[in-house]
């Protein structure tokens, strides 16, 4: 029976490193996985999160975990109650005040495991001033508590929280490798596999995770057709191809949402409010993570739809990703350059810079489709 570290793909090293960890019980109190976006780093710390708290542990398959019992099952649905999940909520990265929350939260008791994993993303966002908070917690945290701190570069980390962290690089996967380990794990053809990695920003988990959700690959459709209806399109259509777009962005979250009010409702017998008010919270966090991936997705299309106009227009048609757009790709190469293909690519990396400033989703995606039309086109594109 396979553990959950079967799930770190294309990081053998990784892989090992972990599960030897568990089997010889040296885990330690603070780990900083370092790698570039796409590396996998967030499954392998829900991995490494699964191994810590499963109660069969060290006899689990191979020293790692059973990866079927109830405590893993709602780690890898990332639901278990003592395995939190952080990313930056301001502008420009961590605030001092969430990080202040994060070392309140480290002293209470776990609500179901006999540890609490915390998984801090982007901790490369870490600045002097947030840091300083939370050095004496990542040097001694409470007996209870495992920090796994993700980064995507060991020089972008502070040298105040890397010398309090064991660190364990991840490589970055080549392209082609990561096709091959998508085609492998969901039977998808190659160039579906290419297709989502791009939709994906480069995480091979996530792109997995997409190609099986018949929502998310319809959600590409509809992107990739309003992109090959702008050039015909005029401002009326354009606010209403935006507005169609918000809807399926948060369409993930009517889905989530009932979840966790299932799971609430479930389990509200056997907690004490304190700890409904910290799922509460939880909860909240992962609906605005699941937001902002459903956007990164959205502008992820968008770059891979413009990048493969810019193949065409440079007379590279062989480049295309997006083959099952490739008729509206050659119609719009046909109507621009690879300079203003180049200029339309800046529009949806501004789009991108406003997601991460908290600008609403509508005013992000009405921007950035008037901004390619307008970019790609000239202003009056409509016929």
């Amino acid at each position: 029976m396979a553990d959950a570290f079967e799930n770190i793909l294309g990081q053998p090293q990784v892989r090992e490193f972990l599960r030897a960890t568990v089997a010889q019980d040296k885990v330690s109190h603070a780990y900083l996985f370092t790698g570039p976006a796409g590396s996998n780093k967030t499954m392998a710390a829900y991995a490494f999160a699964q191994a810590v708290l499963c109660p069969k542990g060290a006899s689990g398959p191979r020293g790692g975990n059973c990866g079927a019992c109830d405590a893993c099952r709602r780690i890898m649905r990332k639901k278990h109650p003592d395995v939190r999940y952080f990313a930056p909520e301001g502008a420009g990265g961590y605030l001092v005040e969430q990080i202040r929350d994060i070392v309140s939260d480290t002293s209470l008791a776990p609500i179901q495991a006999h540890k609490k994993v915390y998984i801090l993303d982007r901790v490369d966002l870490l600045g002097v001033q947030a840091a300083n908070a939370f050095l004496k917690t990542l040097e001694e945290p409470p007996s209870d508590v495992v920090l796994i701190l993700l980064a995507r570069t060991r020089e972008s980390v502070l040298p105040t929280i890397l010398s309090r962290c064991q660190v364990v690089p991840f490589r970055t996967i080549p392209a082609s490798e990561a096709a091959g380990i998508i085609v492998q794990n969901t039977g998808a053809s190659r160039e579906q596999a290419r297709m989502a990695i791009e939709a994906c920003d480069g995480s091979i988990t996530r792109a997995v995770e997409f190609l099986k959700s018949n929502e998310r690959l319809a959600f590409r459709a509809r992107v990739l057709e309003v992109l090959g209806y702008l050039r015909k399109a005029d401002d009326w259509d354009a606010i209403g191809f935006a507005s169609d777009l918000v809807v399926l962005v948060k369409a993930p979250l009517d889905v989530a949402r009932a979840e966790q009010e299932q799971d609430l409702a479930e389990n509200a017998d056997f907690l004490a409010k304190s700890a409904i008010r910290q799922i509460e919270a939880r909860n909240k966090r992962q609906l605005t993570a699941k937001t902002f991936e459903s956007l990164r997705q959205l502008t992820a299309i968008a770059r891979s739809w413009l990048r493969d106009v810019m193949a065409v227009c440079a007379e590279t048609p062989e480049l295309v990703i997006n083959v099952d757009a490739r008729a509206s790709i050659m119609e719009a190469a046909e109507a621009t350059d690879e300079a203003r293909a180049a200029a339309a690519l800046k529009a949806v990396r501004r789009c991108d810079e406003a997601i991460s400033y908290n600008v609403s989703p509508e005013t992000c995606i009405d921007a950035m489709l008037f901004e390619i039309r307008e970019v790609l086109y000239g202003s009056h594109s409509a016929d």
